[in-house]
């Protein structure tokens, strides 16, 4: 008797596994039981009606919003450690899923749950890019509230600070899936995490760190080298903010961009108002020193001294570089020199804001960026924050191995992370794992003219195009070559029509001008070994 009944229990079992997963529906993934995790909403949105709280959404943003179909918005909380409480959240297509999931990142020092990147045609998703382009996808504060330029929350706080360098982001990859899993009765066929700035530093940590969680990436202007990326934003500072008469103002900007454009613009056979590389630019700040009363035409000589700073970057007092100097060009862009080097007066740049907050990771709240000495903090930095924060390991073979791709951005004219310093990262995989090996899965586009993820002088908006790209690559084996950056007449909005297209080469091709057409089509050029 036993034996019939054992065989027809497992008869009934091997029915039950056959039969297909049921989808869950929206309201009852709040009740769903996930390791260390808590849902706290999970309801439908329907279509054009997501507002976040808070304050109000930018023009651009709100419209975005109101372009949104009807989704599933899971709200939940990751608790790994007793001092962590990871906010994340999912949206899901109620419709038209794509089949593939998005993570999403955050801006300098988190805080807040990235609903929209802002400009419309900017180079990063947030949640609501993610689901207009069918995705299921995924952010997350890294467990804290503050404003990007806030890090008080870090001081006493040391899983807080585990959570932010990186604990926070796989976790909310993993729990996103599984939630996807719950809600499809099927998980993402393909993954993908798509950022720029803290984010991409966040997207090299996944590459690194976590290689199973996505199949690939888009790591924009990575902080890679996180403790001494600080360095040289402190020496920045420190050159343009200590000496009250070295503060640059950016009413000056015009005049530093138009004689960086005279005596660089042409040197690769056209000009266009846009250094190509501005590694082969060797203008002097000296040529802008006043000659006669100090205007906005030209530099004193303190000023002149921090200009020669900047370029020259983060260095100990026996001139070894820490970290890389900004470039000449795109100094006037709206995401560039004007919001992160100079601001609207002394005391009031992105930089300086970021820059003086770095006592409180030191858990040193009396720590001050004057007193910030290379030859000696450099160190103190790496110790107690490297670990944590920097990821610069060009060791990427899991992540190969298992098929993942990699593109990595960047514009020529940031003003936050240093341009040459994510050059610098893409030659070290090169270096590591062969140059044939490396380029089998990364890729490295260096963007003319753009400043800090997006806008700037240049043709800087080719989200899509390098989306498509990516999905290409890990899906048909395409590897991509050139892609097509837009610049709109208004920056972001293609609604103000095109201005400009120019391809963009995989490094270290550069686009060449093939002599005849419009130097503001695409078509016109030709990627080619400088």
């Amino acid at each position: 008797m036993q034996s019939k009944l054992s065989v027809a229990a497992c008869l009934f079992c091997s029915i039950l596994l056959s039969l297909p997963i049921v989808a869950a529906t929206c309201d009852s993934l709040a009740s769903l039981k996930l390791e260390n995790t808590s849902i706290t909403s999970a309801q439908i949105v329907t279509p054009g009606t997501f507002v976040p709280s808070g304050p109000a959404p930018n023009p651009a943003a709100l419209a975005l919003y109101k372009s949104l179909p009807a989704f599933c918005r899971v709200q939940g909380v990751i608790q790994p450690s007793s001092d962590s409480h990871i906010e994340f959240e999912v949206w899901l297509p109620a419709s038209s899923w794509n089949g593939r999931y998005m993570g999403t990142g955050n801006g300098a020092y988190a805080g807040t749950i990235g609903y929209s990147s802002g400009p419309v045609a900017s180079a990063i998703p947030g949640l609501a890019e993610a689901l207009l382009g069918g995705y299921a996808g995924s952010a997350t504060d890294t467990g804290h509230k503050a404003r990007g330029d806030d890090a008080q929350w870090a001081l006493g706080h040391p899983e807080k600070i585990v959570d932010y360098g990186y604990r926070g982001i796989h976790e909310t990859a993993e729990k996103s899936k599984t939630i996807i899993r719950a809600f499809y009765a099927d998980g993402p066929k393909h993954s993908y995490f798509n950022s720029c700035s803290t984010g991409g530093r966040q997207a090299l940590m996944e590459a690194q760190r976590f290689p199973a969680d996505y199949d690939g990436i888009v790591a924009g202007a990575p902080v890679y080298y996180f403790t001494h990326g600080a360095a040289g934003t402190i020496s920045s500072v420190q050159a343009t903010e200590v000496d009250p008469a070295s503060y640059i103002p950016a009413a000056k900007l015009p005049a530093i961009e138009s004689a960086a454009l005279a005596a660089c613009d042409a040197l690769d056979g056209l000009k266009d108002g846009l250094i190509d590389d501005p590694r082969k630019c060797h203008f002097d700040p000296a040529t802008l020193l006043c000659q006669g009363p100090e205007s906005d035409r030209c530099l004193t000589s303190p000023q002149v001294a921090a200009l020669k700073k900047l370029y020259s970057g983060a260095r100990t007092s026996k001139g070894e570089q820490i970290y890389p100097g900004y470039f000449p060009g795109g100094e006037t862009g709206a995401n560039g020199w004007g919001s992160y080097i100079t601001g609207s007066g002394p005391g009031k740049s992105m930089s300086y804001a970021l820059a003086t907050q770095w006592g409180y990771f030191l858990q040193n709240p009396a720590w001050d960026y004057r007193s910030f000495n290379p030859d000696r903090d450099v160190k103190i930095f790496d110790d107690a924050l490297g670990q944590r924060f920097n990821a610069a390991d060009p060791n990427l073979k899991a992540f190969r191995s298992r098929g993942g791709k990699l593109i990595l951005f960047q514009g020529w004219s940031d003003a936050v992370i240093a341009p040459s310093g994510t050059v610098d990262y893409y030659e070290n995989v090169a270096a590591k794992m062969g140059r044939k090996d490396a380029e089998s899965f990364t890729r490295l586009y260096m963007v003319p003219g753009m400043d800090h993820c997006f806008f700037g002088p240049g043709p800087n908006s080719f989200r899509e195009p390098m989306t498509a790209a990516l999905e290409h690559w890990v899906e048909q084996g395409s590897s991509p070559d050139e892609i097509v950056a837009t610049k709109y007449k208004t920056n972001g909005d293609p609604s103000s029509g095109v201005a400009r297209t120019r391809p963009l080469c995989s490094y270290p091709q550069v686009a060449r001008y093939q002599g005849s057409g419009s130097i503001d089509d695409t078509a016109n050029f030709v990627c080619r070994m400088p």
